[in-house]
């Protein structure tokens, strides 16, 4: 191999290699000026759905938040009341049920139950669900990630 043509070989597979790092730098979400990003979003704070939502049914089930599913129960009317959870029973991952008129999570498929603060009442669950703050904020549901 000739040295021109090596040289065009490394010079090549460096801009290859570079490619992804210059896409990424480039990307809107690095470029993206931090006072842009919201105060929520920096505090910890994540939104799972809008208030209109929430006031349907008295419930907002959002399976694919950025800190995975997350079941809040009440209305905008009763702010301090929210309460969010992860809807996955502990016994063995079902997606759990609110029951309004009971004041309790069920597990459909093995009848777990959960206290409204997600505590557990009755077995086979061996865990309580895990919990979050909840707070509503310019029409949007929020819960605390951190």
């Amino acid at each position: 191999m000739k040295r021109r043509d090596f040289i065009n070989w490394v010079g090549l597979g460096f801009l290859a290699s570079s490619l992804p790092i210059a896409i990424a730098a480039c990307s809107p979400e690095t470029t993206a000026a931090p006072s842009s990003r919201s105060n929520t979003a920096k505090k910890g704070w994540q939104k799972v759905g809008t208030v209109a939502q929430l006031d349907k049914t008295g419930q907002l089930l959002a399976e694919n938040s950025p800190i995975g599913a997350v079941l809040v129960v009440g209305t905008s009317k009763a702010v301090k009341s929210l309460i969010a959870v992860n809807p996955t029973c502990s016994h063995e991952g079902c997606t759990i049920d609110w029951k309004a008129k009971e004041n309790k999570f069920v597990c459909p498929c093995h009848g777990a139950e959960f206290a409204r603060d997600g505590k557990l009442k009755r077995s086979p669950a061996k865990k309580p669900l895990k919990t979050y703050q909840t707070k509503i904020e310019a029409g949007s549901v929020f819960v605390k990630t951190v």
